[in-house]
């Protein structure tokens, strides 16, 4: 199979990495029908035979795109939380999203495995949210909140329709989890906060140099 354009010199864990940053910022412009392998390849710099190397399918990378921030998330969020994290990073600006989540809503047509993926990644957040209700139609209140968030993704993400497209999103957010705490009474109501930024570390003091005491 030829390769198209350069290819840049990497270990095998950078190539397999390029090709996973490509076709998640593939996946979230284009939606999974709208990407092909040659356009994930030319993208990661890398021959269209590693896609399959490293993957084994172009579904099965869709799959590893989506766990990358669906299960994570799932992993390490506190269930009463896990809806407001959605929000933040559903209502993020355009350059701070996390592109595997627009990956997910614009591949939302795609049959297949990749429909299969999708299912069960809402499914598990779902058993989740099911959690957070005493009701005995807790699994019926869960789907009805995954629609709504989908919905909002859609209006907000895919096909963005004013008011919604450009509201604040600590009022959204606040809005929204006020409205599902009337169907999963244990959600965590106050919006989450953005992501603490990580301090860059302090330059090492130069060679043959002490620093001076203050």
């Amino acid at each position: 199979m030829a390769h198209q354009g350069p290819e840049r010199r990497r270990n095998a864990a950078e190539t397999r990495q390029a090709l996973l940053d490509a076709a998640t910022t593939l996946f979230a412009e284009r939606g999974f029908d709208g990407t092909t392998v040659r356009d994930i390849a030319g993208l990661a710099e890398a021959n269209q035979a590693l896609v399959f190397r490293y993957f084994g399918s172009k579904e099965a990378l869709f799959e590893e795109v989506m766990a990358g921030v669906g299960r994570e998330q799932l992993a390490t969020t506190p269930a009463e939380h896990l809806l407001a994290a959605v929000l933040r990073d559903l209502l993020a600006p355009a350059a701070e999203r996390d592109r595997s989540l627009e990956a997910f809503l614009r591949s939302g047509g795609s049959g297949g495995a990749v429909s299969a993926v999708r299912e069960q990644l809402g499914e598990e957040y779902a058993r989740v949210l099911r959690t957070l209700t005493s009701g005995p139609d807790a699994a019926l209140r869960a789907d009805l909140v995954l629609a709504w968030l989908l919905g909002i993704g859609l209006m907000r993400v895919v096909a963005p329709k004013e008011p919604l497209a450009t509201a604040d999103s600590t009022e959204v957010s606040t809005l929204v989890l006020g409205a599902v705490s009337t169907l999963l009474e244990r959600v965590e109501r106050a919006p989450a906060p953005a992501p603490t930024p990580v301090a860059a570390p302090a330059p090492a003091p130069a060679p043959g140099r002490q620093p001076q005491a203050t």
